[in-house]
């Protein structure tokens, strides 16, 4: 196995840079390679047999802007995970049954698509983690109107980081893309770039250094989830001026488990968990969200955890906290 130098005198395995088997979001969710979308997956068209921006068009754009900004990294191939696979047959099968139809008679693709693109050789330590830049997207054809005539196309990307010890997704709002339209590869390509080159890695990584300084009691946790749990039965104008929450009741249930059974980010001996470890929770938790809302609730999940920051080092009033 050959080893590869980083930037900062680091060795990784070339292993580690080409294949990433990790699953950033496991859900209904199969991982599949690149070439098996551009070879056997057949794109789907509007009403008008206009071809839409097909997930491999979109992962191989995403490609080509990550090898120009960073051409002197290593960059990793593409961990691709689709999901609600859309079946057909060619017409001349029409006829037959299931049973005989043969392998060129089919047709698939799939409805909803994601992927990341991961960067090791830049690399940062945060509360003794290894985060890597990471680049990705989602596609969800399910969120446009295949029966009309072609518009612009919707697509979801961000830039954050991948912790390397529980393969959890770490993103903020500053670096989520979200539901933007194009009507050409070109302007994907242009998006994508912009969000790249705009987002503040500083500000980012300073916000995962702050939360993990404070930290909840067990008593504090308790009483944390089951505000948590209550927030999801509040009308709207009692949400009004709390903190958004996207997490759902088995996602908060899986937060419970994890913080007394995850190997990484569960409690201490005296049940003290801090709030790097709480965010880390939640987005391990996230990893059951459908594709298509993962990385809204990924990015809640960040701005969540620093608002009960801003609250603890403020000792400003927080629902989810204050136990009057």
């Amino acid at each position: 196995m050959e080893l590869i130098a980083l930037n900062n005198n680091q060795f990784i395995s070339e292993d580690e840079i080409v294949n990433n088997n990790s699953n950033f979001i496991e859900a209904n969710t199969k991982c599949v390679t690149l070439n098996h979308i551009k070879k056997e997956c057949i794109v789907p068209v509007y009403s008008d047999n206009s071809l839409s921006i097909s997930h491999a068009n979109f992962i191989e754009a995403t490609k080509d802007v990550v090898n120009s900004v960073f051409s002197n990294e290593q960059i990793s191939a593409p961990n691709i995970r689709v999901s609600h696979i859309i079946k057909g047959r060619v017409p001349s099968a029409i006829t037959k049954t299931v049973k005989e139809l043969l392998p060129h008679e089919k047709t698939i693709y799939y409805q909803r698509c994601a992927f990341i693109i991961e960067i090791p050789s830049l690399r940062e330590n945060v509360n003794n983690n290894h985060l890597s830049l990471t680049i990705g997207g989602v596609r969800a054809l399910n969120q446009e109107n295949l029966y009309s005539k072609r518009t612009l196309e919707k697509f979801k990307v961000f830039i954050g980081y991948k912790n390397k010890v529980c393969t959890n997704l770490c993103i903020s709002t500053d670096g989520l893309l979200i539901d933007f339209r194009v009507g050409s590869i070109q302007e994907l390509k242009q998006k994508i770039y912009e969000l790249i080159k705009s987002f503040n890695k500083d500000k980012f990584l300073g916000e995962m250094e702050r939360i993990s300084k404070f930290q909840l009691e067990e008593n504090q946790f308790s009483h944390l989830i089951g505000k948590m749990k209550m927030y999801q039965f509040l009308n709207k104008e009692e949400k009004v001026d709390k903190l958004t929450l996207l997490m759902n009741d088995n996602q908060i249930s899986t937060t419970v488990k994890n913080y007394y059974n995850d190997p990484n980010f569960r409690r201490d001996s005296n049940g003290k968990i801090n709030l790097y470890q709480l965010y880390n929770l939640f987005t391990e938790a996230n990893k059951s969200s459908y594709i298509d809302s993962n990385l809204e609730r990924n990015v809640n999940a960040f701005e969540f955890v620093t608002g009960l920051a801003n609250s603890l080092q403020n000792n400003t009033y927080n629902w989810f906290l204050t136990q009057k």
